[in-house]
């Protein structure tokens, strides 16, 4: 595992030394350890784990400069893209934010073993909500999610966290031109602006990073209730 994810990250042009990689090693041990009890991930094997959620998550450095940024993971799951973000980039801010409570259980742990920094925040809620309150509205450099929302939909769900220049960053399928363009509108009456997507590949598998920049504060009306946004889409 430790030499894919070198090899890995070289490519990517991501510079990992033996600590980062040793606690990723860890994490993915803890991974494979808890989701026997707990269904936190369909992938299973370390190097399956190593390519198609370390590498995958680090591909989001590409996209945008993380150094010291504070960043919100939202619907994080098992801790991807955000954790493996942190870990490959010591002096970011993180929140991993998901809706259910065994998910940010897991994670807490994680944090403990992996010794992730007193800046890691770990919050059980839903992200329509806590996008509401104060402490949380539009207070984040940087939005992320590999969640499996539609552009359109997960935009609503993301960008009220991000402060107007910040950006948010939906990691999606290759061909996802349909998607982008059926949520370009969603976008704009979000306060966002579509800056474009960046083509990466990880273990032969090429993805896009949508990229959003934050251009104007979002409209308090926003984000509604989820059934609200999942009936009627912006």
């Amino acid at each position: 595992m430790k030499e894919l994810l070198l090899s890995g990250a070289a490519a990517l042009g991501i510079t990992v030394d033996e600590d980062v990689c040793k606690r990723f090693e860890i994490y993915a041990e803890f991974l494979e350890k808890q989701n026997e009890k707990t269904n936190l991930t369909a992938v299973h094997g370390a190097d399956e784990i190593a390519v198609r959620h370390f590498l995958d998550s680090l591909t989001m450095l590409k996209a945008v400069d993380f150094e010291g940024k504070r960043v919100v993971d939202v619907g994080t799951g098992a801790g991807f893209p955000g954790v493996p973000i942190k870990l490959a980039v010591s002096s970011v801010r993180l929140t991993l934010l998901d809706s259910l409570n065994k998910r940010i259980d897991f994670l807490k742990e994680l944090g403990g073993i992996l010794k992730l920094s007193p800046d890691t925040e770990y919050i059980h809620a839903r992200a329509e909500e806590l996008a509401q309150l104060r402490q949380y509205r539009e207070q984040y450099d940087i939005a992320v999610s590999r969640a499996v929302a539609r552009l359109n939909m997960l935009s609503e769900l993301c960008l009220p966290f991000v402060k107007v220049g910040g950006c948010f960053l939906a990691m999606k399928a290759e061909e996802s031109e349909e998607e982008v363009k059926e949520a370009q509108k969603a976008i704009e009456k979000l306060g966002g602006r579509l800056e474009g997507a960046k083509s990466v590949e990880v273990g032969g598998v090429r993805r896009s990073i949508i990229v959003v920049s934050k251009v104007e504060k979002t409209d308090v009306k926003y984000p509604r209730r989820f059934a609200k946004i999942k009936k009627s889409p912006l």
